[in-house]
């Protein structure tokens, strides 16, 4: 198969989707790499890297387009490259279709095979390539809630840590899965308090279990929300429903009952947000303010540390992508289902529900293109 890496043109989105030890081991199995040129630059890796382990170089990302059978992406397509996607082409990359509904009504249009990574699904409901980047995330949210903090920032001017004789700051986590229980560690070896909240009391019991002492969880409902906005200093947004849009759990409302200076990171916004006030933000501009209330709502975190993030990244998707490559997107998803829920567009068609619910579309089943 003829693979595309093209350089990703998102605002300050510096990672990749293969790493030149990614390449190697496609092309040792007979596969084609083609990379845009200076596409690993970002993420601390040259096109020599890249020529070594057996990619060419091409100087445009049209011409990277147009000779792949399959294209291998971190974010998704903008809207420059919505007609660079031809008609049956394989684009794996993560989509979050259900964000943004230009962006789904395109790929329609494009007729192309879409297979997001963020709806890759193991039996175990576990989404192997969303997990590495939302260890990323998780944990670079509190990093990012501590720097907004500081006064000079537009935050209260606590420290998460605290000192002798001075309580430390108060970090409240919407979600206990991957990212928040990401969040909760990093807070946690800060010094902060943390409470999560989560639906999930299986969860909660497993979090209350290995977590340190200054890490507590709680039931997630409103009134539980509406009672801790009130004296935490970070809040961080970590629900995620699968290929869905994420529920609003902070409204618009709520704000006036944070304490001004409170930090909000919704680390959910490129599925939608489950902050009602957040809208994208880019790491040039991360931030903005409402109601004396400062909002984080970057879409790609991980891109800020892009040499961590594509290493990760590439751990997670190349065996997936080495199985696409062998077998081809029909044969490698008939046999594994992970991938099978992977399948989000095809040629047309929308096949993942989650997507179609979002944007009232029609529903094709996914064994139907198979």
């Amino acid at each position: 198969m003829i693979i595309g890496v093209p350089k990703e043109i998102k605002a300050n989105e510096n990672r990749v989707a293969l790493t030149p030890a990614g390449v190697n081991e496609l092309v040792k199995r007979g596969h084609k790499v083609y990379l845009q040129t200076t596409a690993g630059e970002g993420s601390g890796f040259l096109d020599t890297e890249y020529e070594a382990a057996g990619a060419e170089i091409l100087p445009t990302i049209g011409e990277t387009y147009s000779k792949a059978d399959m294209i291998m992406k971190v974010k998704e397509p903008i809207e420059e490259e919505y007609d660079l996607v031809r008609e049956n082409q394989l684009v794996f990359t993560y989509f979050h279709f259900a964000s943004y509904e230009p962006l789904t009504h395109a790929m329609i249009r494009s007729k192309a095979v879409c297979l997001a990574y963020e709806t890759v699904e193991l039996p175990d409901r576990t989404l192997p390539l969303l997990i590495p980047m939302s260890e990323v995330a998780g944990r670079m949210a509190v990093q990012e809630g501590a720097k907004y903090l500081e006064r000079p920032m537009g935050g209260r001017g606590v420290l998460l840590g605290g000192v002798p004789g001075v309580q430390p700051g108060k970090v409240l986590i919407l979600g206990g899965g991957i990212v928040g229980t990401q969040a909760a560690k990093i807070a946690a070896g800060f010094g902060a308090m943390v409470t999560i909240l989560d639906v999930n009391l299986q969860r909660l019991r497993y979090l209350a279990d290995v977590m340190p002492a200054n890490v507590l969880t709680q039931y997630s409902n409103e009134y539980n929300i509406r009672k801790l906005i009130q004296d935490h200093d970070v809040i961080i947004g970590a629900v995620l429903i699968p290929g869905a849009k994420a529920p609003k759990l902070i409204t618009r409302d709520m704000l006036t009952e944070m304490k001004p200076g409170t930090v909000l990171v919704d680390v959910a916004v490129d599925q939608g947000g489950c902050i009602e006030t957040c809208r994208p933000t880019t790491h040039a501009n991360p931030i903005f303010v409402i109601d004396d209330v400062v909002h984080y709502c970057v879409a790609n975190m991980p891109g800020a540390v892009p040499y961590t993030s594509t290493i990760a990244l590439t751990n997670a998707t190349l065996p997936y992508a080495i199985q696409l490559a062998e077998h081809g997107w029909q044969k490698a998803c008939k046999q594994r289902s992970d991938l099978r829920k992977g399948l989000n567009i095809v040629k047309g068609q929308v096949v993942y529900e989650g997507v179609a619910a979002a944007f009232d579309l029609q529903h094709v089943k996914v064994e139907s293109v198979l």
